[in-house]
């Protein structure tokens, strides 16, 4: 959603209720100057960071043991 500064400044409250379920850009003469993003409640950062790294993974219920193994394995399967 997108939102100039002078609408996002009067009804503040609102778009703090709306940015809970999606992005909002707020722009200022017709410039993009901020964007608020949702905070993700689940899991934990790192985790929700290695979810996006394993993006091309074809098993999407993938858990954090199962990532943290890849790691893993990953970093340790060039070692001679």
């Amino acid at each position: 959603m997108i939102v100039n500064a002078t609408e996002f400044k009067t009804r503040a409250g609102k778009y703090l209720e709306i940015v809970e379920k999606e992005e909002i850009i707020i722009t200022k003469n017709g410039k993009e100057v901020a964007k608020l993003v949702p905070i993700i409640k689940n899991g934990t950062p790192n985790a929700d960071f290695l979810y996006g790294l394993l993006s091309d993974f074809e098993n999407k219920d993938i858990t954090k043991k199962q990532i943290r193994d890849e790691r893993i394995n990953k970093k340790y399967e060039n070692i001679d």
